[in-house]
């Protein structure tokens, strides 16, 4: 009996002890819970305001003004240019068809649908009654030089000229022609004007430039008078005809450029961008909302950036071991760069709109303009997709998520060695296809187009009767290319991801529930706010007895804080009594113990402690596994003997 009430209280301590240590987990988790939610509410806060000033960047009205402009300059003939449009342009003469035809009549409206003649447009032109002409209409032409081509020796007796295709060192800048007149003589532009990157060439700013008068009469001589005196020669690669409008209605500027080029080969290719963009940000009072949101965007930046540097300070090289930093890192860096664009734009507009507007008999030149607000609606795209994608770092705490970032990072060495060999076979059957298709099949006339084509192949977005026009090698390429990397290299990226995801969701069946549960926080911070409104009665020390209830269901908290006095004969039984010289000892226990339920143990160092726990309980598996087969095989051998000798 003695030794039973010498053991009871050591025990009960440890359990006491073991309790307290449980409940400042707990208590660490709830905090690292509330830590989340926070942050994650904070974020939320950055990315409404975000959606709000990239979504006011935007509207319907832009697609509307751009379909309508392609519809009047691109896709409609007259009946001046023979059925002539601007996606119909073949040939110089087609050029100049479309030129003194739609172009024309798209860009001075003068008469209303009822052959009435406007009279208070005052030398001015509104496309569609709507969009006021801003300026003047441009026509700029580049050349390349007389022999900058290579003929070979054979030949060289039968011509005696060659142009190649546009580069920048093979571009004339001669003057031809006329040259008396500037549309004759080459106009150099600065260094900061956007080269356009056409179909088969990237050409500069800069040229030949023709300035169309205001009126249609004027412009229509003019054109043909350069027609006569041959403005367009042999050595003419691109030709541009720019304009710009303004639709107060929407306050929207729509900048429309219509590209032709004459290749080396002969004839002609078209291509065309139509912008409308909204220069004069700051009108209406929506406007100034989005102005507070942008200022608030900014903030919201050098709040990143200072968190950010201290988190580096205190982590130094640590912190560039985690792929979110990395994140952190492009977010503010994309967002950096999309705060300069805007603040060079907003300047730009400022300082040139009343110079480009100043004189109504030139070319007001916002294509500079739309270029850059182009690329800096761009980089606000990109700075959306990486603010969201951030998200999955605060929702890291739910099971499922961590289940899915657990799949794709221990996968992650077996799906690079699997892309490796994908693409060694992708980019075998692309140069196959770009070699033997690429001359006749416009999907495989580049290697870019060979690669696009065939991922079109693989989701099954593919014509099979453009590759007929080999009909031995065409259905050897299609039927070996879907059978590999369809139907073998794709279900093998799928059997990687499975395979991996088994083996993460059986992990975490074995090992214990992390799971922050936010309905249990909710709930609690709810009951709070109930007993400060008086609208519920306070529970006292609740939260200590549902841990206690939780760990030791069985036993109440009296009996685990105090040894029993009585005690039935079956506990005593179960808690003998050492003798009473361990006493010391286990009361040098019980101050440890104690020590350590003070102590608090952060949610990293818990983490890592289950970790170990978990490896810990996975080697005493495998050890009492091995223990069991050695105990039944020398059992085995013990009884050998015996069955011998009978």
């Amino acid at each position: 009996m003695e030794p039973a009430e010498a053991l009871q209280p050591a025990v009960a301590v440890r359990r006491s002890g073991g309790g307290a240590t449980t409940a400042r987990v707990n208590y660490s988790k709830e905090t690292e819970l509330k830590t989340t939610l926070v942050e994650l509410l904070i974020y939320i806060t950055f990315l409404v305001t975000l959606s709000l000033m990239t979504f006011g960047m935007v509207s319907t009205n832009m697609y509307h003004l751009n379909k309508v402009m392609e519809d009047l300059f691109v896709e409609q003939p007259s009946s001046e240019s023979n059925g002539i449009n601007f996606r119909g342009i073949r040939s110089h003469a087609d050029f100049w068809k479309f030129a003194e035809g739609p172009l024309l009549d798209g860009l001075y409206w003068n008469t209303w649908y009822d052959n009435r003649t406007i009279t208070d447009l005052k030398n001015t032109s509104y496309i569609f009654y709507e969009n006021l002409l801003l300026g003047v209409a441009q026509i700029r032409q580049l050349k390349v030089r007389n022999n900058t081509c290579s003929i070979y020796p054979y030949f060289q007796p039968f011509l005696k000229s060659c142009y190649s295709r546009y580069s920048y060192q093979a571009e004339d800048k001669s003057d031809f022609g006329l040259m008396n007149e500037p549309e004759w003589k080459y106009v150099s532009a600065s260094s900061f004007s956007p080269w356009y990157w056409g179909s088969v060439g990237f050409y500069r700013s800069g040229g030949f430039i023709v300035t169309l008068p205001r009126s249609k009469q004027e412009s229509m001589e003019k054109l043909a008078f350069l027609r006569k005196n041959g403005w367009i020669t042999r050595g003419t690669r691109a030709v541009f005809i720019d304009f710009s409008t303004f639709n107060a209605n929407i306050n929207l500027f729509c900048i429309v450029r219509l590209v032709v080029e004459f290749p080396a080969t002969g004839g002609a290719l078209t291509s065309y961008q139509i912008h409308s963009v909204k220069l004069l940000r700051y009108v209406s009072y929506y406007d100034y909302f989005l102005a507070s949101c942008e200022v608030a965007f900014c903030l919201f930046i050098v709040t990143f950036i200072i968190q950010e540097a201290i988190e580096i300070t205190r982590l130094k090289m640590k912190y560039f071991r985690s792929a979110w930093n990395w994140l952190d890192m492009l977010l503010i860096a994309v967002s950096i760069l999309a705060i300069c664009f805007n603040i060079y734009r907003t300047i730009e507009v400022s300082l040139l709109m009343e110079e480009l507007l100043s004189n109504a008999h030139v070319y007001p030149n916002f294509y500079f303009l739309a270029f850059w607000q182009v690329i800096y609606d761009n980089v606000i795209a990109v700075n959306v997709f990486f603010a969201w994608i951030k998200i999955f770092k605060y929702v890291s705490f739910s099971k499922t998520m961590t289940q899915l970032s657990s799949t794709l990072s221990r996968c992650a060495k077996d799906i690079i060695g699997f892309a490796i060999m994908f693409f060694i076979i992708f980019f075998a059957y692309a140069q196959f296809s770009h070699l033997v298709f690429g001359s006749q099949v416009n999907d495989f006339s580049t290697f870019q187009n060979c690669i696009f084509s065939q991922f079109r192949i693989v989701l099954g977005d593919f014509n099979f009767e453009s590759l007929e026009v080999n009909s031995i090698l065409g259905p050897i390429y299609y039927i070996s290319f879907v059978f590999f990397v369809f139907f073998v290299l794709l279900n093998m990226f799928l059997a990687i991801i499975n395979d991996t995801y088994s083996e993460v969701k059986a992990d975490f069946a074995v090992a214990p529930s992390q799971e922050l549960h936010i309905a249990d926080l909710l709930r609690q911070s709810c009951n709070k706010a109930l007993v400060k409104l008086k609208l519920r009665k306070p529970d006292t020390d609740l939260g200590d007895e549902n841990l206690e209830s939780e760990e030791f269901p069985s036993t109440k908290r009296q009996d685990i804080s105090k040894p029993s006095k009585g005690g039935s004969p079956h506990e005593k039984e179960r808690h003998p009594k050492p003798p009473k010289l361990r006493k010391g000892k286990e009361s040098l226990h019980h101050s440890d113990s104690v020590a350590a339920s003070q102590s608090s143990v952060s949610p990293e160092e818990f983490q890592q402690l289950l970790r170990q726990t978990s490896e810990l309980e996975k080697e005493l598996n495998s050890a009492n596994a091995k223990l069991s087969r050695i105990m039944k095989s020398m059992q085995q051998l013990k009884d050998a003997p015996g069955k011998t000798a009978q």
